[in-house]
């Protein structure tokens, strides 16, 4: 079982409204809810703040943030997206009727939930100002308290703003681009540390920079989309390259074009060219190079060879070991 509870506030009744906060928070319920093959993914509850009419208020957030982490789910996930707000007691995630900053939800009540909680993984993440004190006592804000299991990944540090921009918070932005396989693994796994990786590479050293906090034995994954390589492939390479550095034959069998070849060439090996459609799939995903080569065509043309990339070691080592 797999939960999300999703809230993004724009309206607020005693401090400004805020204009992409409702929009972060269906885009990400959108892309929670499925996987990329369209199977269910999290089983999402959202909570949107547009106007006066509709609001999400103090008692609601707690309530429900209890309700997420009351069970043994595989994963409860909580996002928020609207106002924070820090002060020496900690702290809190602003709610439309919250009438100054520490009368919201305090982010130490919600980490001693998260703390408590038998669910096996515990995500928060955070798209509001300030939001990086999460997960740190306010008495030693450098030090963070948490419980195995949790991950918690924020907008910004504790001494920062988060900004909109073109109408969208910046942070979540990045963070459903990520969900949306741009920070995949081979495998198609998104998982926590990947997501923030891409967010960390993206944002600039002069902006908002994100917090990634965790305690966890080993990565759970968020989402699955189309894995680069198809995993039948994968499985092959050990096949192609038995052992740690080998170097795995080439000659003009493997190209099947007719075009550029000498004469005197052979023709392509039906089954050559095959393995060689594999060994190309696997250079354009940085798993191998050719070596003394530009291309893997020249490679081959030229009855040279190619050789596995430190990442394609890794997952050889991986395949070799059953893990794949």
């Amino acid at each position: 079982m797999r939960k999300a509870l999703v809230v993004g506030i724009n309206y607020y009744e005693h401090c400004s409204s805020l204009y992409g906060c409702v929009d972060d928070a269906h885009a990400v319920k959108a892309i929670l809810e499925r996987h990329g093959d369209g199977s269910v993914n999290f089983d999402v509850q959202l909570f949107t703040g547009t106007g006066a009419a509709d609001t999400v208020t103090r008692s609601q957030i707690k309530d429900y943030v209890e309700k997420l982490f009351s069970d043994d789910s595989e994963i409860a996930l909580f996002y928020f997206a609207g106002h924070g707000h820090i002060e020496s007691s900690g702290g809190y995630l602003i709610a439309s009727d919250s009438q100054r900053g520490d009368e919201g939800v305090s982010l130490t009540e919600i980490l001693a939930l998260a703390n408590d909680s038998k669910a096996r993984n515990k995500i928060i993440i955070l798209d509001s100002c300030h939001s990086g004190i999460a997960g740190s006592p306010p008495t030693s804000s450098s030090n963070a308290v948490l419980a195995e299991g949790i991950t918690i990944l924020t907008a910004s540090t504790e001494d920062q703003y988060a900004t909109e921009e073109n109408g969208r918070g910046v942070f979540t932005t990045l963070f459903v681009d990520a969900l949306n396989g741009v920070a995949a693994n081979l495998l198609g796994d998104v998982t926590p540390g990947s997501i923030y990786a891409y967010i960390d590479q993206s944002l600039g050293a002069w902006e908002q920079r994100p917090v990634f906090k965790t305690n966890v034995k080993s990565f759970v994954s968020l989402r699955k989309v189309q894995p680069s390589i198809q995993l039948d492939d994968l499985r092959r390479i050990t096949e192609f390259f038995p052992e740690p550095g080998f170097q795995f034959p080439l000659d003009p069998t493997f190209e099947p074009e007719m075009k550029g070849r000498d004469d005197g060439m052979p023709d392509p090996d039906p089954e050559n060219t095959r393995i060689f459609a594999i060994l190309q799939r696997f250079n354009r995903v940085n798993l191998v190079v050719p070596v003394d080569a530009p291309h893997m065509w020249n490679a081959a043309m030229e009855s040279k060879s190619c050789k596995l990339t430190v990442l394609g070691e890794h997952y050889r080592r991986l395949v070799e070991r059953g893990r794949i």
